[in-house]
């Protein structure tokens, strides 16, 4: 028997291993500590593992950079309102490739290849702390978010694992310190 080889054989050899030991079929798909994480698509990052979280805890939202787009947005509407989301972190990284380029390098580098990207928008980041600050004001001020929501930025170090806060939010206690 000729068996098909495909670019996609280890991942689901993996996949196979995964699902004979597979225990997670009973989350229901809410985020059961009412977290929202929007972080970049580096795959050094494991939100769930640096924040303390497991499976069925957060939604974890993952672009280029960590931006918030309008379907960053979209998705954090439909998270709110159907997925039991309470609040957001937005959490950048050190050593971002977003941080390095601009969209016009990139319309460059993809011209280069005969690809005509003009008509996308790639949210390159020039500064990190005021792209951060900036997604914040874009997530607080949304007209279809609840008003007062908690959301927090902070940016995590790839180096040391460690997670830098810019702006959680005010928060007041009348607790001791």
């Amino acid at each position: 028997m000729l068996r098909c080889v495909t670019a996609f054989d280890d991942l689901l050899a993996a996949n196979a291993e995964y699902a004979a030991a597979f225990e997670h079929s009973g989350l229901t798909g809410k985020a059961a500590r009412g977290l929202a994480v929007v972080t970049c698509m580096d795959s050094r990052i494991d939100p769930l593992g640096l924040l303390g979280l497991r499976p069925g805890d957060a939604k974890i939202l993952r672009n280029a950079g960590a931006r918030v787009t309008d379907d960053v947005l979209r998705t954090l509407v439909l998270a709110v309102f159907l997925l039991g989301v309470e609040r957001v972190l937005v959490m950048p990284h050190t050593d971002c490739g977003m941080t390095k380029v601009t969209d016009a390098d990139v319309h460059e580098l993809t011209a280069r290849r005969g690809v005509d990207t003009r008509s996308l928008d790639f949210h390159t980041i020039p500064d990190q702390e005021k792209a951060l600050r900036h997604d914040l004001v874009k997530i607080r001020s949304c007209p279809f978010l609840p008003p007062g929501m908690p959301v927090g930025g902070a940016v995590y170090d790839v180096r040391t694992g460690r997670l830098q806060p810019v702006d959680l939010g005010a928060s007041f206690s009348s607790a001791p310190a």
